[in-house]
């Protein structure tokens, strides 16, 4: 199951070669149908699509209806979603903000607690949440994101300890900057290309990495050589610092 994240497609290729059928979550069903058609004629799988905005509160119950509708259940969840506000906290419309925490917050959550039960029951399931290397980093200006993320980390963690004695992983896939579609999304596109190219990495390793980590078990997964040294020069950072560093690096100035 897919809620939307374009730089995850490379996860398709990689969990049809695993022998799953496909669930395809997101906004846009002309793209979302496009995408269906072309991995159903290159893996032939069956790959079924459910148009859903996971701003809209309903939408988890919803999408789990439909799966139920279909036939099929859900052995492998990507909470993938990403949205992120373009101002600073106290500027933004409080809509914006609440779509910000449904996306990446609550439907993440009840999406996981909705398929649980039938993972439990069959003893087997794989859990992939999008979380960041932001989540180590020292908090951002007015932003919710880093917050957000650091929510994942927690709860797959947490989650991961729960179920793994009935047979289910559950990995926080936490990468840094990653090609995608993220940064046209959100206007941001002009600041992320005047970052060095060295802290980019290319979607197909972040992915091929974060499939081999919830195979393995492992609750948490920090892809590439740079963001692995990077959140482990953060870590040991004390509270105050990490406070200071966040207001020198303000992403809004």
């Amino acid at each position: 199951m897919r809620p939307f994240e374009p730089y995850l497609d490379p996860f398709f290729d990689t969990v049809v070669a695993d022998g799953h059928d496909l669930i395809l979550v997101a906004r846009r069903a002309d793209r979302l149908e496009a995408l269906a058609t072309e991995l159903r004629r290159d893996h032939g799988v069956r790959a079924e699509t459910v148009t859903a905005d996971l701003t809209d509160p309903s939408a988890p119950a919803a999408i789990v209806d439909r799966v139920d509708g279909l036939g099929m259940t859900v052995d492998v969840l990507v909470n993938n979603a990403g949205l992120s506000s373009k101002t600073m906290f106290s500027d933004t419309e409080w809509d914006t903000l609440a779509a910000e925490l449904q996306v990446m917050v609550t439907a993440v959550t009840e999406l996981t607690h909705r398929v649980l039960s039938g993972m439990k029951a069959r003893r087997w399931g794989r859990i992939v949440d999008l979380s960041s290397v932001a989540a180590v980093s020292p908090p951002g200006a007015g932003l919710l994101y880093t917050g957000i993320k650091s929510y994942v980390l927690n709860m797959s963690q947490s989650l991961d300890m729960e179920l793994k004695p009935h047979g289910i992983h559950v990995t926080a896939l936490c990468p840094g900057f990653t090609h995608s579609e993220f940064h046209d999304v959100m206007g941001t596109r002009d600041v992320a290309d005047r970052l060095p190219g060295f802290l980019w990495q290319q979607p197909e390793d972040v992915v091929r990495e974060g499939w081999d980590a919830v195979r393995a078990g492992k609750p948490v997964c920090i892809p590439g050589v740079v963001d692995k040294v990077s959140a482990a020069a953060m870590r040991p950072i004390p509270g105050r610092i990490g406070y200071l560093l966040g207001c020198t690096l303000n992403p809004f100035e």
